[in-house]
């Protein structure tokens, strides 16, 4: 039986490979990536987490059961506390005062991607939530591993990497997948049409927001 997660690996393995083959990533790979474009992204990154953290709180809520409760309570919590502290360590590392990432606003792609996410949370259904927040997870996990894989020796970013393809992250990206099966298993064939193209949009979002990244992208106009 083909499962929710093997059509959605399915229907975005050439947008997964693209996002491998990003210059943010490439560059981050080679440990060459300007300090600067990693500064964006990591500023940019915890305004994302921030609203990242809500969604899946509201996933929490809506779970059925008490074990999907549990994994996405640890992981709203997760956003807050174990990758703020990776935030911290390299706003530290690179100069960045906590007063002065403060005062960034969000770009238009973080912006436009956690609207959505909270969008999905606040109005669609349990199940599609749970396919629009799968791809942070599991998208950062391949990622992680490419560049492990793929990485020169002392890269400056290697903190970074070792996050996201660290074993114990692996495992709350596979809960996630077993959850998101269940939920499509347990639906009906218009929900999970619903719940690919959640999964697909914010894939979308996942390809966007490393390439504005890269470009430090601003607001076309200012208020």
């Amino acid at each position: 039986m083909t499962t929710f997660s093997d059509r959605a690996r399915q229907d975005t393995t050439a947008l997964r490979d693209r996002i491998l083959e990003l210059p943010f990533n490439r560059e981050l790979a080679a440990g060459r990536l300007s300090r600067q474009r990693f500064q964006f992204y990591m500023i940019q990154d915890a305004l994302y987490l921030e609203q990242y953290s809500r969604a899946l709180a509201i996933a929490s809520a809506k779970a059925p059961d008490t074990r999907a409760m549990e994994q996405f309570a640890r992981s709203a919590q997760g956003a807050l506390i174990v990758e703020r502290a990776l935030h911290e360590g390299f706003f530290e590392k690179f100069g960045i005062a906590p007063v002065e990432a403060a005062q960034f606003a969000p770009s238009p792609t973080c912006y436009g991607y956690t609207n959505f996410l909270l969008t999905v949370a606040h109005q669609a259904s349990y199940e599609e939530l749970v396919a629009a927040v799968l791809p942070c997870f599991w998208i950062y996990w391949d990622v992680g591993n490419h560049i492990a894989a793929d990485t020169v020796p002392d890269n400056p970013y290697r903190a970074w990497i070792d996050t996201y393809s660290d074993p114990s992250f692996g495992q709350s990206v596979n809960a996630v997948i077993a959850i998101a099966n269940e939920a499509a298993e347990r639906s009906t064939e218009a929900r999970r049409v619903a719940m690919l193209n959640a999964f697909k949009r914010s894939a979308q979002y996942e390809w966007m927001f490393w390439d504005s990244a890269y470009r430090e992208e601003k607001w076309p106009v200012s208020a």
